[in-house]
């Protein structure tokens, strides 16, 4: 029997992800293990592994297909024994979706919840005649009324919800219309639901273009990764109650100190240095032993409890084209700031390349964002659900300081702590930059 080779779940939240590329054609054979094809979600671009043995006998979505759903059907595999030009011919008449299963469906849904944001409304039956006149009353449903009666009400510029319908299971007619002009049958303006953020709607395609001389822009359209850092940093910033710290470092002493450690480090075969330590390495490394110190900040908010994790897992945001993606350095106390140096070079290396994997970017307790290297003194990051913190790290620069009442040179860097306020509150958020400031000003502490 044919074996469906289906679209597969790369990461518990991907729905839809893009056909990059084919590895194998119709008509090879390919063995459990076999690497088959490459998908790109949003994030990555990841390797797919044969799972049975077989033929290759029809591929139903070409390379460079974009949004195949998850569990579709991709590809057809002639087991041992099969006819594959009959197997591959069955395929070519069904559409390319899974087959039927009494699991599937629960399966799927339960792997792949649809984004609150992109949820459309479910549409309910039509309400049975009884239980039209008490849906009309509590205004969650639609009005009944005569075209007439729609009519007259719009042209007097009545809400039809407010007028009492005497007709046939509360429908409202025409002579309700009529006395409510009078102010009769009117029913009391309905309550003003409770304040809430006012969210302003975005101007839709039609609005922003309508602003600009047409042949005077480019329409580029968005890829996966640059919709999904938009979905998940505008719920952010709407759902999360943010508020920001920020601190003045003097890290005279790490400078120094890093130029001590790479001038010291061992050489390879070709006489070169087998690390050389960023200012960020020692960032990373303060802010994990900082949590560690400041346990109560190393915490992820949920509506049913708090996580307070046991180990530091610090993202660190890298740049890439189109976006953006944050690594994760797992248990960065434990870990020496060579080690911390070695993972994100290779990090950042196959960020760019888009390789990878999830469970190395998925996660983590708080994260870094490093625009120093730009010349940035100060600016506020959106913190990352489920994490409850994030750093922001400006550029190092000479600054003018008053020590002892003398003016001197100090090499300073700012750093701003953005903070969920529902997880931590303002006075521990305090706590974590001071104790992140104690360490990245004296890094021989971070040994400790």
């Amino acid at each position: 029997m044919p074996i469906n080779i289906l679209m597969p779940a790369l990461s518990p939240t991907m729905e839809k992800g893009n056909l990059a590329k084919w590895l194998k054609k119709e008509g090879d054979k390919v063995k459990s293990g076999d690497v088959i094809a490459e998908i790109e979600t949003d994030k990555a671009t990841m390797e797919v592994e044969a799972v049975d043995e077989g033929t290759i006998a029809k591929i139903l979505v070409p390379e460079g297909t974009q949004d195949v759903a998850v569990n579709d059907v991709i590809a057809v595999l002639a087991g041992d024994g099969e006819d594959v030009k009959a197997a591959g011919a069955g395929a070519a008449t069904a559409p390319p979706k899974a087959a039927p299963s009494a699991e599937a469906p629960a399966a799927k849904a339960a792997t792949a919840p649809a984004p609150a944001a992109k949820a459309a409304p479910v549409a309910a039956a039509a309400p049975a005649p009884q239980a039209a006149a008490a849906l009309q009353a509590n205004g969650h449903a639609r009005i009944f009324s005569s075209p007439l009666a729609h009519r007259l009400a719009k042209e007097a510029g009545i809400e039809l919800a407010r007028i009492n319908g005497s007709g046939p299971h509360g429908r409202v007619i025409a002579r309700d219309v009529e006395e409510a002009k009078s102010g009769k049958g009117l029913k009391a303006p309905a309550a003003a639901p409770p304040a809430g953020p006012a969210i302003a709607p975005s101007m839709s395609d039609k609005q922003v273009l309508a602003l600009f001389e047409p042949g005077s822009y480019e329409v580029i359209p968005h890829d996966g990764m640059r919709r999904t850092i938009a979905q998940r940093l505008t719920a952010s910033i709407q759902t999360v109650p943010h508020f920001y710290l920020t601190i003045d470092c003097d890290i005279g002493k790490l400078l120094a100190a890093r130029e001590e450690i790479n001038t010291a480090a061992p050489k390879d075969k070709e006489k070169k240095p087998l690390y050389k330590l960023s200012v960020n390495d020692f960032v990373i490394k303060a802010l994990a032993v900082a949590l560690q110190r400041i346990p109560n900040c190393n915490v992820s908010w949920t509506d049913g409890g708090m996580l307070k994790h046991k180990h530091s897992d610090v993202g660190v945001a890298v740049a890439m084209p189109g976006g953006l993606i944050t690594p994760i350095i797992r248990k960065a106390e434990t870990k020496s700031l060579s080690t911390i140096s070695g993972e994100m070079k290779d990090f950042a290396a196959r960020a760019r390349a888009r390789k990878l994997k999830p469970e190395e970017y998925q996660g983590g307790t708080t994260a870094v964002s490093n625009l120093g290297m730009y010349g940035i003194n100060h600016f506020t990051a959106v913190i990352n659900p489920p994490h409850a913190t994030i750093l922001a790290v400006g550029t190092s620069e000479e600054r003018a300081v008053v020590r002892n009442g003398k003016i001197e040179a100090a090499h300073m860097m700012s750093v701003t702590l953005s903070c969920d306020h529902r997880a931590i509150d303002g006075a521990l958020g305090a706590e974590l930059i001071g104790a992140f400031k104690m360490l990245i000003e004296n890094p021989v502490m971070m040994m400790v």
